[in-house]
């Protein structure tokens, strides 16, 4: 009889995610086992304990999948699952916290192609303001900007102060420079965007960052991008199902949160085969997930 295929989903918080389970069950995962109020120092043995009972033959069918809802911790918990295996007992592992590595690598993958197609350029030396900026998404979108070539800066609803905090140990953490921007009330919001190329609405569903007034102070917008999929729209004249259409009243080309979703559920999709498929075990984080969200927009 055939080993089945075994996910173990590390998870900080208190339950696991149910999109997780599904996209996972969808890959070819036949046993999914949940494990909740992880800590990191928790993560080393569960690890060993998943490799070194199915042999090197078994391993090939198992994989850890790192949630949680905090981009940094996940990013640790990945390290710590990696740092723990001894060869031959190695695993494939995957971290997509809130799906926050996925939705940041196809929000930029999608902004990167819209500014292709109407420019032939691509991030580098954009300016870029990510509104929702210290959140799990609005972190990893940050990076992978900042990554592409961009200029970044965080913006935090609770002010300049939190944000350069959140810029800071983001930026630590994946060796890239960050910057902070207040976006504790209008003014501050639309002085961020006065000079900006780029805005990436990573705020909570049902929240608008952006009226239309506001984008009328952003006179170099190129690109506005939202993930939000509850109204009223993160970023007002975004549709959902935008991708690449004019923004009313601005210059510059809308991206709306299912344009972003599809390109996201085709990457953690593709990531989770990956994992199942390759002769190799993976190591998948968010740079994976950006390889795979640009794969997924080339081949249309």
């Amino acid at each position: 009889m055939e080993r089945p295929y075994i996910l173990h989903m590390f998870s900080p918080t208190r339950q696991a995610s149910p999109f997780d389970v599904n996209m996972a069950a969808d890959a070819g995962y036949q046993i999914i086992v949940p494990y909740c109020d992880l800590a990191l120092d928790g993560v080393a043995a569960l690890t060993q304990d998943a490799i070194f009972s199915r042999g090197p033959k078994g391993v090939a069918r198992t994989g850890i999948f790192v949630g949680g809802r905090d981009a940094l911790l996940a990013a640790d918990m990945l390290e710590r699952c990696r740092a723990s295996m001894v060869k031959p007992f190695v695993v494939s592992a995957m971290a997509d916290p809130s799906g926050a590595y996925t939705t940041a690598a196809a929000m930029v993958a999608c902004v990167e192609a819209a500014l292709k197609r109407a420019s032939g350029a691509g991030l580098q030396g954009k300016r870029v303001v990510v509104l929702g900026g210290t959140g799990p998404v609005g972190r990893i979108a940050g990076v992978l900007a900042a990554q592409a070539g961009a200029e970044v800066f965080l913006s935090s609803r609770a002010g300049a102060d939190a944000a350069e905090q959140a810029a800071q140990a983001t930026g630590r953490r994946f060796g890239v420079t960050l910057h902070g921007a207040s976006g504790a009330d209008r003014a501050a919001v639309r002085a961020s965007i006065a000079d900006t190329e780029i805005v990436l609405a990573c705020a909570a569903a049902g929240v608008q960052v952006l009226s239309a007034e506001d984008l009328g102070h952003a006179n170099r917008l190129a690109v506005a991008a939202d993930i939000n999929a509850v109204p009223p729209e993160g970023i007002a004249g975004v549709g959902v199902m935008d991708d690449g259409k004019p923004v009313a009243g601005t210059q510059a080309l809308g991206i709306g949160a299912l344009a972003v979703g599809n390109v996201k559920y085709q990457t953690q999709h593709r990531l989770l085969l990956r994992m199942i498929q390759a002769e190799k075990p993976q190591l998948l984080s968010f740079a994976e997930a950006f390889a795979m969200a640009r794969e997924v927009l080339a081949a249309g």
